[in-house]
């Protein structure tokens, strides 16, 4: 499964052309189940490679599809380290009085990444592409619609 990760790394590193770094884990520190994060200050995409394996139990119920997951959540993180709006957004959320539009940016920033995600690798199974995206866009879709409700 190692070998498979890093051969999902290697070829969408060098599909996409980026130059971010990759650093590679298990778990994701703290409670939550993350499965990938990009850090804009060091160019950097860290993979938690055992939080995909539980993402992909709770999601699909076996490992079975966890190339696919592996391949889709590191598009989505490369979307993130090859978006030229991110550092816009990003300092925007930081300087964000309303909380309304903080959730609207911070969601603006994950869909920019399934976008990009979407291009780079179009030839994925769409109806697994999908559900994870639909399961990363939830709680900021639900957080945008708990305001207006």
């Amino acid at each position: 499964m190692e070998r498979t990760a890093q051969l999902i790394f290697d070829q969408l590193l060098m599909q996409s052309g980026s130059t971010v770094a990759l650093d590679v884990r298990s778990r994701f520190p703290g409670g939550r189940n993350v499965g990938g994060k990009y850090n804009i200050a060091d160019h950097k995409v860290t993979m938690y490679v055992g939080e995909i394996k539980k993402q992909c139990l709770s999601l699909f119920g076996s490992l079975e599809a966890f190339p696919q997951i592996l391949r889709i959540v590191f598009a989505h993180e490369l979307g993130h380290a090859e978006d030229a709006n991110l550092q816009e957004l990003s300092d925007l959320l930081d300087h964000c009085d309303n909380e309304q539009e903080r959730k609207r940016i911070a969601l603006r920033i994950e869909e920019n990444a399934w976008d990009y995600a979407k291009k780079l690798i179009p030839e994925e199974d769409q109806s697994i592409m999908q559900t994870v995206i639909y399961y990363s866009l939830k709680s900021y879709r639900e957080a945008i619609a708990g305001e207006i409700a």
